[in-house]
């Protein structure tokens, strides 16, 4: 008995000399890129199955009442809140997107469209390094509804040994959503969805006594065509840069949409991790480019 009780000992001692060496194999990792040590970034992508996340919001107006990064801040909760579900490793803060419609407006941050797709493929570029070899990335902004298919298809231009997948914004008309106050047709930026989002992303930055300043009607001030399109479209229609009711937002509205983002992103964490014909269907494509008259008639 003397003996077990020494080996119990001894095996106890060996265990916490073993955790003290290693305090973080003993603690949850963290899904966030910048919290992550040297040593835990390496079991973090493993964890992951080498799947990465870059939220992708951007910098500018939103209405009177809400702060400039609301897509930003938006897109990381649910992100946030999906990896929770389904483990990935999450990129930074990023915003540097497509919002030149907003320059007339305080605050907003409009790189060149060059500048938007150098930066970002070479950050895909450097998470592909660090062992992304699956990177997702989750829309959080209309403004990049045209510009992020585009990159997504810019990635057939040369060969490459990972997969760049697009999120696009949720599809938030489910069964159950809380009906709405205002007019739907009309809520597209600051209004009463996007409002409900932040009070339970953000609350305390949300000032509901200004939501009302400014209005956020449609002000029509051009007459074309739904199938012609000009850039200054959203300017012509919403000189304030807010569209919508913000003052109809309710933290119910909010509570539901969030959760069904999160739960739509996690969905497709999980689909990509099984996705194993992706990569082998691009370096097909990539062998049969480098030599096209050879491709079967």
């Amino acid at each position: 008995m003397i003996k077990k009780l020494a080996c119990i000992a001894i095996l106890s001692t060996a265990a916490f000399a073993l955790q003290a060496q290693n305090p973080s194999e003993s603690k949850p990792l963290s899904p966030q890129w910048e919290e992550l040590t040297a040593p835990d970034f390496v079991r973090a992508i493993q964890h992951a199955q080498n799947v990465c996340v870059l939220p992708f919001g951007i910098i500018e107006k939103h209405g009177p009442h809400l702060p400039l990064g609301t897509d930003l801040l938006d897109v990381r909760y649910a992100v946030l809140n999906a990896v929770k579900q389904e483990y990935a490793v999450v990129f930074p803060p990023y915003y540097f997107g497509q919002i030149f419609e907003a320059r007339s407006q305080p605050g907003t941050v409009a790189y060149s469209l060059s500048t938007q797709l150098t930066l970002l493929q070479e950050t895909v570029e450097e998470m592909a390094r660090n062992g992304c070899t699956k990177i997702v990335i989750v829309n959080g902004h209309g403004g990049n509804n045209s510009l992020l298919p585009l990159f997504g298809q810019a990635q057939l231009a040369s060969k490459r040994d990972y997969v760049v997948y697009v999120f696009g914004l949720p599809n938030e008309n489910q069964p159950g959503r809380p009906a709405f106050k205002s007019e739907p047709k009309n809520d597209m930026h600051a209004g009463e969805s996007e409002t409900s989002a932040m009070l339970i992303a953000r609350p305390d930055l949300v000032q509901m006594d200004k939501a009302d300043s400014q209005s956020g009607a449609d002000q029509h001030r051009l007459n074309l065509p739904d199938n012609v399109y000009t850039g200054i479209w959203w300017y012509a229609r919403f000189p304030n840069h807010y569209s919508g009711v913000g003052s109809a937002a309710t933290k119910q509205l909010g509570e539901f949409d969030q959760k069904v983002w999160s739960s739509q992103i996690a969905e497709a964490i999980k689909s990509i991790k099984a996705d194993d014909e992706s990569l082998k269907l691009q370096d097909e494509f990539f062998e049969k480019a480098q030599h096209p008259l050879e491709t079967k008639q």
